[in-house]
């Protein structure tokens, strides 16, 4: 089963499991008119739109590169996150402004028993289904799948709080309690909706994931072969669950095409390797000039005009630069 397959099936099942909870967490108001628990249902109906949003922009990610399309249709997630945030930014105002109109007009709430219990089981599902779509999703680069599993996992969160809230309600009897829980939680959901719109736009605009380019360095240092003297302008841009990587790779100047493509076919099964298969390569190869010696140790060159020097270890600041490394720099 390939990466998107996989995003969209589980995608899939968040999207029902929302439906479901949704209507559980409705009875649960039904039974104690309770705000906190309204406005628990309140954020599960974003789930519910979020959800099948979510999964259509995975639909659309998933179809293959078209003519109007070189670079695959990844970017709708981006697009399908940025609404998923703003629709739980927006579930977070109402919340507050339904939790501030029950402490001037408070409702009286009944059968709390009953609502824990629904809501307790609500929370564990969303949890674990939360934790799973964050794992895999970060796993398959799926912005989409990160955006749902951090909406779960905040909506668990909720949960268990308001279920607090019920529980010292309960034993105590003050009503107002149930305002102050739910304009607590909420604060927290739109600070949720706020990281899920920035995180968005970051990924519209090709912002650089510096701890994605850390990683790939880190990498590259470590398995670094001789014949890759030097490596320049890296530039990684990620698209849905895809990462395009460009780079100049510079190797012996009297390889000839065949010898070089070996090198450029190493370096990508290289990272391929450990970030999986959905990275997509654009390497320009370079020969090496005379100053290039001084930073290359391969033992075995015969044409070598100078000694070598020391090695240039690759970091953030100079892979990124357009310019091939020099022992000066």
């Amino acid at each position: 089963m390939n990466r998107a397959t996989q995003n969209f099936n589980i995608q899939k099942y968040i999207a029902l499991s929302s439906i479901v909870l949704f209507f559980v967490k409705l009875l649960a108001w039904f039974l104690t008119h309770s705000v906190s628990i309204l406005t628990d249902a309140l954020e599960s109906i974003v789930n519910v739109i979020a959800g099948l949003i979510g999964l259509y922009s995975l639909y659309i990610s998933g179809k293959p590169k078209d003519l109007d399309h070189p670079y695959g249709h990844g970017k709708v997630e981006l697009i399908s996150a940025a609404f998923e945030g703003v629709l739980i930014a927006f579930a977070g105002f109402i919340i507050i402004i339904e939790a501030i109109s029950n402490l001037f007009h408070p409702h009286t709430i009944q059968r709390l028993d009953y609502g824990i219990y629904l809501v307790a089981i609500t929370a564990a599902i969303n949890y674990f289904a939360g934790f799973y779509c964050l794992k895999v999703g970060k796993k398959n680069n799926s912005l989409a799948l990160i955006a749902s599993g951090k909406h779960l996992m905040t909506d668990t969160y909720t949960t268990l709080g308001i279920i607090s809230g019920l529980i010292m309600i309960y034993l105590t009897g003050i009503n107002w309690i149930d305002s102050v829980v739910a304009i607590l939680f909420a604060l927290i959901i739109l600070q949720t909706g706020y990281k899920i719109v920035r995180s968005s736009i970051a990924g519209i605009m090709d912002e650089a994931d510096l701890e994605l380019i850390n990683k790939m360095i880190s990498l590259l240092n470590q398995n670094r072969s001789a014949n890759w003297i030097d490596l320049h302008n890296l530039r990684i841009i990620k698209n849905g669950s895809m990462i395009h990587v460009d780079c100049h790779l510079t190797v012996p100047w009297y390889f000839n095409v065949h010898e070089a493509h070996h090198e450029i076919d190493k370096l990508t099964a290289l990272v391929t390797t450990h970030f999986g298969d959905a990275v997509e390569f654009f390497v320009h190869s370079d020969g090496c000039l005379e100053f290039s010696c001084a930073i290359c140790d391969k033992s075995d060159c015969k044409v070598r005009k100078h000694n070598f020097e020391r090695k240039i270890e690759w970091n953030i600041n100079n892979i990124l630069s357009n310019k091939k490394h020099q022992i000066d720099l």
